[in-house]
């Protein structure tokens, strides 16, 4: 079992959840999907309000470059974000209330297509319908248990989780415990997950 944490804010997360699915497949390990929210670590962390590659211009250049080659070699769509980072706290909600679901890694990736792909604003409940009908799973329920009570604690869960296990930036994969960093990462961990204890 591999538990993947990402933050639909974040351009990494984005390559990581295009290609988890189908390379863990490969390797016959199951994956967790965990949504979570940088912004408040960033803010305890580093006391950052922003983005680090906003913060830090030469990084943020980079990260776009770097960006542009990795959906080049993996084969994705990409679009730098005309906004970033774009508000994801209720696309987090919606991938919270689609864990477990069938249908939900096919809604994140959707998602995430939605704001590094198509340049569309996440945090619009219009565009989060579009990218839920895409993926085949009817907006209105998921929309509307999306801003529950349970659905909001459920977020705020997995970020204290996400506190309480080291993680730092996204994405992260953890296996029994450690934690792979970055997306570039991904290989390392599945190998981990492969291992028996």
């Amino acid at each position: 079992m591999l538990d993947f944490w990402f933050e639909f804010a974040s351009t990494y997360s984005y390559v990581a959840a295009m290609r988890i699915e189908r390379e863990c497949a490969r390797a016959g390990v199951d994956v967790r999907w965990r949504p979570f929210l940088l912004g408040p670590l960033f803010a305890e962390q580093l006391g950052l309000h922003d983005s680090p590659f906003n913060a830090n211009p030469l990084r943020g250049r980079y990260m776009w470059r770097d960006l542009e080659r990795l959906c080049e070699k993996h084969g994705l769509d990409w679009r730098k974000p005309s906004v970033f980072p774009r508000h994801s706290v209720l696309a987090a909600r919606v991938a919270c209330a689609l864990s477990g679901k069938e249908r939900g890694p096919d809604a994140v990736r959707e998602i995430f297509r939605a704001n590094f792909a198509l340049d569309e604003d996440i945090s619009d409940p219009r565009v989060l319908a579009a990218a839920l009908r895409r993926a085949g799973v009817e907006p209105g329920p998921v929309l509307e248990r999306a801003v529950s009570p349970e659905v909001k604690q459920q977020l705020r869960a997995y970020t204290d989780e996400a506190r309480a296990l080291g993680i730092f930036g996204a994405p992260n994969f953890v296996v029994r415990g450690d934690l792979f960093f970055g997306q570039d990462r991904l290989a390392d961990a599945i190998e981990s997950a492969t291992l028996r204890d």
